[in-house]
């Protein structure tokens, strides 16, 4: 080949590297792989979901979600937030997610979710761009309970709610978490999650308040329990 011509050849797919990389990443150049930003959301058309389910109900595939995440583009979803589903879908065992949302924090950020295949709480909160990359924040395994159960506002709540137990969070994208300095220049970040008495649409016990904490580089730490606030009166 010429030399100007293979000069242009390697230019040209330099090129096409890095706005694949940038598309996967939602970020500009020189942005770390990986990471989450505003160019990961999408907003669905209304019709979204109710096309997407005709198109792979008809089909019958055998990965139902990875064909609803194949409707993202020809409904004019952006490669960055098909990539961001893609990954999320990989990350947590085959869950639809699309983000709707995403606020800077840092060095944590918070992205909100939309989960179109779920019966309920369909919608939900991820706290990103730390270490990990990507903590799922209705992940009920991740919360305090022990520090929770073993409270005495809690074993004052089972005397009435015999059944009372945790519940994910239906984010539904109007507010945002509160946020508050940690120890040695950390972050955390505080949520509230719903306390049900046996079932999701049982009684209303109130809502257990835990804070999310981060170091100052942005790793995880774990979580801590706040403490119960009692069920709106009726």
């Amino acid at each position: 080949m010429p030399r100007p011509l293979l000069t242009v050849a390697i230019f040209a797919l330099a090129a096409s590297t890095l706005a694949q990389s940038q598309a996967v990443s939602g970020g500009a150049p020189g942005a770390p792989a990986g990471k989450v930003g505003p160019a990961n959301v999408w907003q669905m058309p209304a019709t979204f979901v109710t096309d997407a389910h005709k198109a792979c109900d008809a089909s019958h595939p055998s990965n139902y979600g990875g064909c609803f995440i194949a409707q993202m583009s020809k409904a004019g979803a952006p490669a960055a937030a098909v990539a961001f589903t893609q990954r999320l879908y990989a990350q947590n065992g085959g869950d639809v997610g699309i983000m709707s949302g995403f606020n800077h924090v840092g060095p944590v950020d918070v992205a909100w979710i939309v989960y179109p295949l779920r019966a309920n709480t369909n919608n939900g909160l991820l706290l990103v761009n730390g270490s990990p990359a990507i903590v799922n924040a209705e992940d009920l395994k991740l919360l305090d309970q022990k520090g929770m159960e073993q409270s005495a506002q809690f074993q004052d709540l089972k005397n009435q709610f015999p059944n009372v137990d945790l519940w994910p969070g239906d984010r539904d994208g109007t507010t945002w978490p509160n946020t508050q300095s940690g120890p040695n220049n950390g972050l955390q970040f505080i949520l509230g999650y719903p306390l049900r008495n046996g079932c999701h649409a049982c009684a209303n016990a109130g809502t257990a308040l835990f804070t999310w904490n981060f170091d100052a580089q942005g790793k995880f730490l774990g979580t801590t329990f706040m403490g119960l606030t009692p069920a709106p009166l009726h």
